[in-house]
């Protein structure tokens, strides 16, 4: 029951990516390029005030960490009820080590930041 596709459908298939693709680059160009327009306005007029908030860094890769580690945990415990330890496990593995990568990174800034004053 090899059924192969009409042509039609064939075309459809590629061109709805390739559609998708476009217009989500012209919406993103459009709403970067009326953000620049108003921000050169509100230069020109007075009334612009560059936002002077920090990146806190520390918070940031806490949380993906916590959430690369859980769905690392969740993936990985799958994983090996499913198919047992092969190569698919490297599927949970690598977000599961990447969490605990970026918590420990989170520890040794905060650590670092106190010491440092």
């Amino acid at each position: 029951m090899n059924q192969v596709p009409s042509a039609i459908a064939q075309i459809m298939i590629t061109i709805i990516p390739i559609v998708g693709i476009v217009s989500g680059s012209i919406v993103i160009f459009f709403y970067l390029y009326y953000g620049y327009k108003a921000k050169i306005l509100m230069i020109e007029k007075g009334i612009y005030r560059h936002p002077i908030e920090k990146f806190d860094i520390g918070s940031f890769s806490l949380f993906l960490g916590f959430l690369s580690f859980f769905v690392g945990l969740g993936l990985s415990i799958f994983f090996i009820l499913k198919e047992g330890l092969s190569y698919g496990l490297l599927g949970g593995l690598i977000p599961l080590f990447v969490g605990i990568a970026l918590i420990a990174f989170c520890i040794v800034h905060t650590k670092m930041s106190k010491r440092d004053g």
